[in-house]
């Protein structure tokens, strides 16, 4: 949080736009930090819920905004421009803690993990996609070796022609069978094997990437003169779309921070959530203050 608000610098008047609002933790520590104007946005209906509370207390100060990346031109586009804009891609921790959700593996629930709620699920998926396509899947959205995602594919495929795969645990213990037991892992691992897994499906489950890509391209329509920009990524796959992208523009958004900023190890001790975020800040310049990218 603190160097969030060190990036994005909520000043008395200004227009901020929290994109992925969560349990929205980032909107109220900018609302605290300014007398500032805040809209925060989620895809999940569950975010909205969280929201009234912040709505009731900052009343005139908060608005919440349910919507995907692709859709934020056109859901916000007729509004006052944004001084500052945050995306912390990825899940939430409450997406991750809600069994029902699906997230998990680590409480065993249905298999589900859609954001928004709508559309095809991760039972789906599981249950009915190729051999073929699973392997590639998990090899590309979940940065897995080639061999290594095709054993999975293979064992979820296996698992499936005696049982329909239901709930996270079945999946995670399908993915255990492919590539060895816990215990049989190197003692210095900290990430369970079905971790990559999980990640690769949610991601497809989602289209995250190319949500996060839209997000990208439709952000400098937002933006007011010298606005700045925080995003937030949790792993290789969102954070080169994100450095691509600011390499495309060529000098239009200037980065705050030569290198990316990484939690410190005080951060990582409190919430073991945080040490694989990697942090970029950006200041808009005005001549590209809503043009298109």
């Amino acid at each position: 949080v603190r160097e969030v608000i060190s990036v994005l610098s909520p000043r008395d008047g200004d227009r901020v736009l929290d994109c992925t609002f969560g349990g929205g933790g980032h909107s109220r520590s900018i609302l605290e930090s300014a007398e500032c104007y805040v809209c925060g946005m989620d895809r999940d209906p569950d975010a909205a819920d969280r929201a009234r509370s912040l709505k009731e207390q900052y009343r005139g100060k908060f608005d919440f905004t349910q919507c995907k990346f692709s859709e934020m031109r056109n859901v916000l586009g007729n509004c006052e421009k944004f001084d500052a804009v945050l995306f912390d891609f990825g899940i939430s921790s409450f997406q991750v803690d809600d069994a029902d959700r699906g997230f998990s593996f680590m409480r065993d629930g249905t298999l589900d993990m859609r954001m928004s709620k709508t559309g095809r699920s991760a039972f789906d998926v599981v249950n009915s996609f190729s051999e073929e396509d699973l392997s590639k899947m998990i090899c590309v959205y979940g940065e897995e070796s080639r061999a290594r995602a095709k054993r999975i594919a293979a064992s979820i495929v296996a698992e499936r022609r005696t049982k329909v795969i239901r709930t996270t645990i079945d999946l995670a213990k399908s993915v255990h069978r492919a590539v060895g037991d816990m215990a049989l892992r190197k003692k210095h691992s900290r990430i369970d094997p079905a971790t990559k897994t999980f990640q690769a499906i949610r991601i497809y489950v989602n289209d995250e990437l190319s949500e996060i890509y839209a997000a990208l391209q439709n952000i400098p329509y937002l933006l007011n003169d010298n606005a700045r920009l925080a995003t937030i990524a949790f792993h290789a796959l969102e954070d080169r779309i994100v450095k691509n992208w600011a390499a495309s523009v060529g000098g239009r958004f200037d980065a705050v921070c030569r290198n990316v900023i990484k939690p410190t190890y005080e951060e990582i001790r409190r919430n073991p959530r945080a040490r694989s975020a990697r942090m970029r800040g950006y200041v808009c310049c005005g001549a590209y203050a809503g043009e298109s990218v």
